[in-house]
């Protein structure tokens, strides 16, 4: 399973990586991973329209898109769109940060998973 990742460098600019999660136990045909450490859960309802400037990611959290994706734009220019069903961790919390819009004007439901 591939976790997204915008992190930054220590000079303050994001960038994407890839993040294969780790399996840790298999119970019949289920894999698990180990127990993350998280703080709480946020619901957010997000508008269709939303195009939002330059910005830190405002804490290390998981995102997990519902029903429609993002698109992310890094501060070293690199764009992905996260889709429903994907999870990004987002850990770029100084710096530049990055750019975030709605993608074909969907509302999008998400939850953020705080790991500070």
């Amino acid at each position: 399973m591939r976790i997204h990742n915008l992190y930054e460098d220590e000079d303050g600019e994001s960038h994407f990586r890839d993040i294969e999660v780790e399996w840790a136990e298999e119970r019949g045909a289920s894999k698990y991973s180990a127990l993350l450490p998280a703080t709480g859960i946020i619901f957010r309802k997000t508008s269709g329209d939303y195009d939002l400037d330059w910005h830190p990611a405002p804490r290390r959290q998981y995102i997990i898109n519902l029903d429609a994706g993002a698109k992310l734009t890094a501060s070293d220019g690199e764009s992905r769109i996260i889709a429903a069903g994907e999870v990004i961790l987002v850990e770029d919390i100084s710096g530049k940060g990055h750019l975030s819009q709605s993608v074909g004007g969907q509302l999008r439901h998400s939850i953020f998973v705080p790991v500070e």
